[in-house]
């Protein structure tokens, strides 16, 4: 069950560009009426930062599309260590294999900051993947993207290169063009990124040192860090540095 703090939103009438389900894309080549059947059924919460989502072992199946905000999906290792499998952010989902598998959830959902999601009853969701079978194919090739994502950071992590795990994070960052280059914003503390990379936070800020005093990349401040050398880590997140 959702956790306490999280809140049902206020339901009111919402013009096209309000529905939850409108600005994700599993929902979004829909055309609005077909939209409105899908929100018929999605239940809108709110969460607010730090807000324990679900923890191993939950009962109640459901699918969450994020809607606003991010949410962290973690795992503890044995060690009591917390071991970040993946950070969701708008358009994001997951409860997608309980509904294939019918199995409880292995791992935390907490959310990172203040936000909203649609959430869905997998009876419903069900129904609506047979009236409705493009929603089905867009989620069968998230959860491929998704995949193919984990295999590329286990093959970096089984490699030891984190050198090429941190280049590849950069380069997967939405990014924009400021005065010729490219600047991106690190949506996470560096602990949190060291966790999804699978290193120390003290070895993420070696590399990060090291890509800014060979001018591969700049870091004028906060969590803003310009891409300077795009070549260069291309070639460090395929290994060839």
């Amino acid at each position: 069950m959702l956790h306490t703090q999280i809140k049902r939103a206020r339901t009111s009438s919402v013009g096209p560009d309000e529905l939850c389900v409108a600005r994700v894309p599993l929902f979004a080549p829909l055309s609005h009426e077909d939209q409105l059947d899908v929100a018929s059924v999605a239940r809108p919460v709110t969460v607010t930062k730090g807000d324990q989502i679900y923890a191993p072992g939950s009962r109640e199946a459901q699918l969450m599309v994020v809607h606003t905000g991010q949410v962290k999906i973690s795992r503890i290792s044995a060690d009591g260590h917390e071991q970040i499998v993946r950070v969701l952010g708008p358009g994001d989902f997951v409860g997608e294999s309980a509904f294939v598998t019918g199995a409880r959830p292995d791992h935390f959902a907490s959310a990172l900051e203040d936000g909203s999601m649609c959430v869905f009853r997998h009876a419903d969701l069900g129904r609506l993947i047979e009236d409705h079978p493009g929603v089905g194919m867009r989620m069968l090739q998230a959860v491929s993207r998704r995949l193919e994502e984990t295999e590329q950071r286990l093959a970096a992590a089984v490699s030891g290169d984190v050198a090429a795990r941190v280049a590849g994070y950069l380069l997967g960052l939405p990014g924009e063009h400021v005065d010729g280059r490219l600047q991106v914003t690190l949506p996470l503390a560096k602990k949190d990124i060291a966790s999804l990379l699978d290193t120390t936070p003290e070895s993420l800020s070696r590399q990060l040192r090291r890509l800014t005093e060979t001018g591969v990349i700049d870091q004028p401040g906060g969590r803003t860090v310009v891409l300077a050398d795009i070549d260069t880590l291309l070639d460090l997140s395929a290994g060839a540095g």
